[in-house]
Order: structure tokens, then sequence, then C-alpha cells
């Protein structure tokens, strides 16, 4: 009978091959087989040639990953020629990492020099894979240009048996021996692979620490490797140490935070046991607040006199002010700049201060917003703002001073509900037609709005998405009064989707479908002109002039409506480097009644390009209406940084 001790320890070992390493755990083996002939490497007989030697028995993550399917160098041929491996995937890995040639050996002693650290890779691979009863024999080929060659007879696949935890030191308490047993998932008769000794020892470990053992680890672990029959018997030895119960938090900074408000964002009380999604959830709740360069939480070194382990919070903020500039560009709205200017913790909780002005043709407007993150419970995060605004458009002009807040619930990373309330008080110049004669109507009222929003993005990227999909709905309920008393609801939802096709995503099909409605008891002039739907410009149905699309006046003013439905489609390709292009058709309905008419659809088409700047895409679009109306332009431009959807 012959065996092979495996022993834990890790140790570097790099492949011969260009841009390839692994990181393999040594064992040493006993071994009691006749020497094979000197110029074969057999798996038995080269660890008696060897005596008591370390060898590789478990591949790291890198050489994990590189089987996987990392891409190799661009080469001319492979370093080796590989023989007598029948198995398609073990070949492929074998090729991988023993890695290509740029240029032909250029004489036998190169070609043998070659094969020879070929069948040295090749062992690596085969014993991680779980083959260790191989034969490798290193030769070279005749002729004029010799080619280093590998033969290889791999020999059966062994297999997991009776695998084992011994504990070092105290055992912990029986529950969490169980779970420990039950986490390391490597049942008899698995492939014995490397990568699944190391990733159950893993989930040892993890699973221990889950049960409030923060600080248990694994000692080197012994792997038998039975040759007689075939089997790989992993003996994992695991330090549980001691049961670790948290404290309260400590913070260290130099910044402006609130140590008590950290305190009461942690996740736990005092002589709770350890758990690390506690720990976790904390840093994550500070690093969502946004006004942190650096965040670290971890485990005080040793317990305190009560025996509590407390939790230091390391905090690091970011400058106090940042500024962001931003503008756009369209045929019909003109340009427009944006200017905002942000402060972090002035309150020292997280809090941020964000001052925002907007100057165009159409639209003016100062904004002043309080961002209160985890207010009143974590993730919850109440804004207060102060705005006016100046709007003026085709169909009316708009002048609105108000004030609002909003509170935002997220419920998973890029999932939020917003509920919300504002007061605004508007002063409206608008049309309506009186005896069929358009007349000015002024209007002035204060209007109570509430807002409940459902916002979900499960794409890949805010500015740039290839995958995934996103919905926003929302329902504004409006009482006004003033000049008239109303009384309305706006709602509206928008879902869009990323499909790409292929790994690289370098072409992606993208859609979106919008519907929205006005429930009120009157008809679309009760409703103010600046709370209506429209369609038409760079964010909605691309080809037609801002506020074009829906009912008109004789003169050809727009007219607004209760209800819109828009869809659009693109086919957006990445054609090199960072340059990319788009064709789109968008097309939509505003209807005067309740509910979309899905028979006067108005339709534009058009191509774009796109230039990545790193964080997002710069966007230029030319489009054309395809049922083009009196007094409709012949084609938009839009500029702007960011998708249209």
């Amino acid at each position: 009978m012959r065996v092979e001790q495996a022993q834990g320890g890790l140790s570097k070992r790099k492949a011969s091959g260009p841009g390839n390493s692994s990181f393999a755990a040594t064992f040493s083996t006993i071994v009691t087989a006749p020497l094979a002939a000197a110029n074969k490497t057999r798996g038995r007989d080269r660890d008696r040639r060897v005596g008591r030697v370390r060898l590789g028995f478990a591949i790291a993550m890198g050489l994990a990953v590189f089987v996987a399917g990392a891409p190799a160098a661009r080469a001319d041929e492979p370093k080796a020629v590989i023989e007598g491996v029948a198995d398609a995937g073990l070949k492929r890995a074998i090729l991988r990492f023993i890695g290509l040639s740029k240029r032909p050996p250029q004489s036998r002693f190169e070609a043998r020099r070659r094969a020879e650290e070929a069948s040295d890779d090749a062992v690596v691979v085969l014993r991680s894979e779980g083959y260790y009863d191989y034969t490798i024999t290193p030769d070279v080929t005749e002729g004029d240009h010799p080619k280093p060659v590998v033969k290889i007879d791999p020999g059966p696949l062994f297999h997991i048996a009776e695998p084992k935890v011994d504990w070092t030191g105290d055992a912990p308490i029986a529950t969490a021996r169980s779970d420990a047993e039950k986490a390391m998932k490597l049942p008899a008769g698995t492939p014995g692979r490397a990568a699944e000794v190391i990733a159950a020892e893993g989930r040892i470990v993890g699973a221990l620490q889950q049960d409030g053992y923060a600080d248990a680890g694994a000692t080197p672990r012994e792997v038998i490797v039975d040759h007689a029959d075939g089997s790989v018997r992993p003996d994992f030895r695991i330090a549980a140490k001691a049961l670790v119960k948290l404290d309260s938090v400590k913070v260290e900074t130099t910044g402006r935070t609130n140590p008590n408000w950290v305190k009461y964002l942690a996740p736990w009380r005092s002589g709770q046991l350890y758990a690390p999604a506690s720990v976790a959830e904390l840093e994550r709740r500070l690093l969502d607040t946004g006004v942190y360069n650096s965040v670290t939480v971890a485990l005080a070194p040793a317990p305190d006199a009560q025996g509590l382990r407390p939790v230091i919070v390391s905090l690091a903020d970011r400058a106090h002010g940042n500024i962001g500039l931003s503008g756009s560009y369209s045929t019909t709205e003109g340009p427009g700049a944006q200017a905002r200017y942000s402060m972090y913790n002035r309150l020292g909780r997280a809090d941020t201060i964000t001052l925002s002005a907007q100057y165009a043709s159409i639209l003016k407007k100062v904004d002043v917003e309080l961002s209160l993150p985890h207010w009143r419970r974590p993730g919850a995060t109440l804004r207060l703002g102060v705005t006016a605004y100046q709007n003026d458009t085709t169909a009316y002009r708009e002048q609105d001073a108000g004030v609002r807040a909003d509170l935002e619930r997220r419920f998973r990373k890029t999932s939020f509900l917003t509920l919300g309330l504002s007061a605004d008080f508007s002063h409206d110049d608008e049309k309506t037609l009186v005896n069929n004669q358009i007349v000015g109507v002024r209007r002035n009222l204060a209007l109570l709005t509430g807002l409940a929003r459902l916002s979900l993005d499960r794409s890949d990227d805010p500015l740039d998405p290839t995958s995934g999909w996103r919905f926003d709905g929302r329902v504004e309920p409006t009482l006004g009064t003033g000049d008239q008393t109303l009384a309305y609801a706006k709602t509206q939802a928008q879902i869009s989707g990323y499909l790409p096709l292929g790994k690289s995503a370098s072409t992606v099909i993208a859609g979106r479908f919008l519907l929205g409605s006005i429930l009120s008891g009157g008809a679309t002039p009760d409703v103010p002109a600046s709370r209506r739907f429209f369609g038409g410009g760079a964010g909605s149905i691309r080809g037609y002039g801002y506020q074009a699309v829906g009912p008109r006046f004789p003169d050809g003013t727009p007219i607004g409506g209760q209800s819109v439905a828009e869809t659009s489609v693109e086919f957006r390709q990445r054609v090199t480097g960072a340059w990319g292009a788009v064709a789109f058709v968008d097309a939509g309905t505003v209807s005067a009644a309740k509910y979309p008419n899905f028979r006067t659809f108005s339709v534009g088409a058009g191509v774009g390009v796109r230039y990545n700047l790193g964080f997002g895409p710069l966007r230029a679009d030319v489009a054309v209406p395809l049922n083009r109306r009196p007094g409709d332009s012949p084609f938009q431009v839009y500029l702007s940084i960011g998708q249209s959807f």
C-alpha cells in the first residue's frame, strides 16, 4: 500500500509559460514503490525519487481561474505538444498552464528544456485536478525542426473519502461543530480536486464565524492520498478559539462625525454574539452615505474587562465640498448648463447639503437640498428641499417656488420606495379655447402634492447599461386652491430593458415602454398646463421638437394631454475603443382622454454616436419625424451625457 501525506502551508510557484502563476499548497509524500526509468516521471515514482519532498497538492485561486478560462497571451505556438490526454477539459487546462511560446525552439537542447519545464507544469495541473497516479514523459520530435512533446498518461481520477475535522485547542460548542461539518459539503466520491478541498476548509471556517467564533481559522491540513484505493482523505485542522460577544462601537475619526450617531447605526446590542453579516452591515450603512473616503470596521484585538469585544470604526471624511458641472443641447430646447455644489457632513451625521442651479433657454432653476441618511431608522433617507424656477415653453410660462420633504426607503441596493409631500406656489400663463377662440389664461395657485414612488434598478451601470432592467412608477395626488380649486392624481410608470448579444456586450438591444394618466373629474384644461403630459424631445420621442407630440391649438401651440404612451428601441454597437454607434426608433402618443389612444402614434427614427468618457458616454443623436405635421422641423439634434434611457 502506498500513501501520500499532504500537509498545509502555501508556496508560490511560477509556471515557465509567460504570464502564468499559481499558488499551490505544498505537501510531503511517503512512498515505497521502486524507481521508474530515468526518462519518465510517474506520480508515485517521482515521489520516491525525491524521498520526502514537498510538491504541489492544491492549486490556488490563480490556477483555478486560469483553468476556468482566463485568456492566454497571444503567441505563435504552445510551449509543448501534449499527447495522451483524452479528457478535452484536462488537456485544455494543461495547455493553458504551460503557456505559449513566441518563437519555436532553436535547438534540440532548447526543445528538451521546454519539454521538461512543461512536464513540471503538467504535474501541478494533474495533481490539482485529482490525478495522482500519472505517467509523464518529456520528449523531442525528430527532424531539423524539433518540437517539445509531453506524453501523459493521467491514470485514474482519485476521489474524496472519509473527510474529517480535527479541532486544535478547545472544540466549539456542539451546534457550532455540527454547523461546521455540514458546511464542509465534501461527500465521499467527489473528485479529489485541490480546489474543492480548499473551498471546503473555507466553508468550515466561515460556518464557525457565523456561529460567533470570530477568530476561527485553519491550521495546516493533512491530506492522505492512497494509491491503493485511489482515495484522497482530507483531515482539516481547525482552531475555533473563543466565542466572541460584541460590545458597542468605538469611533476613530478626525472628521465631524458624531460617535453617538455611528453607535445608533450598529445592528447589534452589547452582549450579542459576533456575526460577520452584522459587522459588514454597519460598514455598508456608513459607505452608502457617500460622505466618507474610507470606512474600516473591525473587531478590537482583545476583549474588555467584561469579556466583550468592542468594534472599532475608522472614518476618513471626503473633501468638505464638491463641484459638478454639466451641459446639454438640442435644436428645440437649445443649450443648457447645470452647476452643483455639495457640502458633506456639516451636521456630523453624514449629511449632504446640495446647492444647484440650471440655466437653459427653457428652464431656469435654483435649488437647495438637505439629505439626512439613516433618518430615524437605517436605510431611510430624509430629503428636505427648497426650489424656485421659471419654465418658458411653447405651451406655457410657469413661475414656481416651493418646499418639499421626501422620505426614501431603500430595501435593496438599487431599489427604493419614496413617500413625499411638496407645497408649491405657482404662477402660470397658458392658453385655452373659448368659443373656438384662443385666449390667454393666468393662474395663481397653491398646490399640495403627494408622492409615492417605486424605483427598481437591476441594470449593470447607471449611465451606460448593457444588461438587466429598470422600473420606475409614481403616483402624485394633487390638491390646488387659488384662482380655482382642483384635485387630480398624476400616475406614470416606465420599464426599460437591456439585452447584450454575446459575452463582450459589444452589441446591446435596449428598449423602454412608458404609460401615464391623469385621473381627475374634469377635462384637460382643468389641469394646469405645467402638470399635463407632453411628448417629444431628447428624453421622449426623438425627431420631434420639445412638447411637439400631442394635441395642438389651431395656431400650433401644444395643449398637452391627460395620458401618454411612449416606446423606444435602440440598437447599440461598440465600434472600437471608446467609440460606439446607435440606431433607434421612438414612438408615442399624447391624448386628451384619460387613457392613451394607441392609434395616433408619432414615430421618429435616427442614428447617433457615443464616446465613452470613462464614467459614462457622451451622446450625440440626429433624428427625423416619420409622420411629420405642419410646423415640425425636418430633423432634431441632441447632445448630452449618458444613454437616452
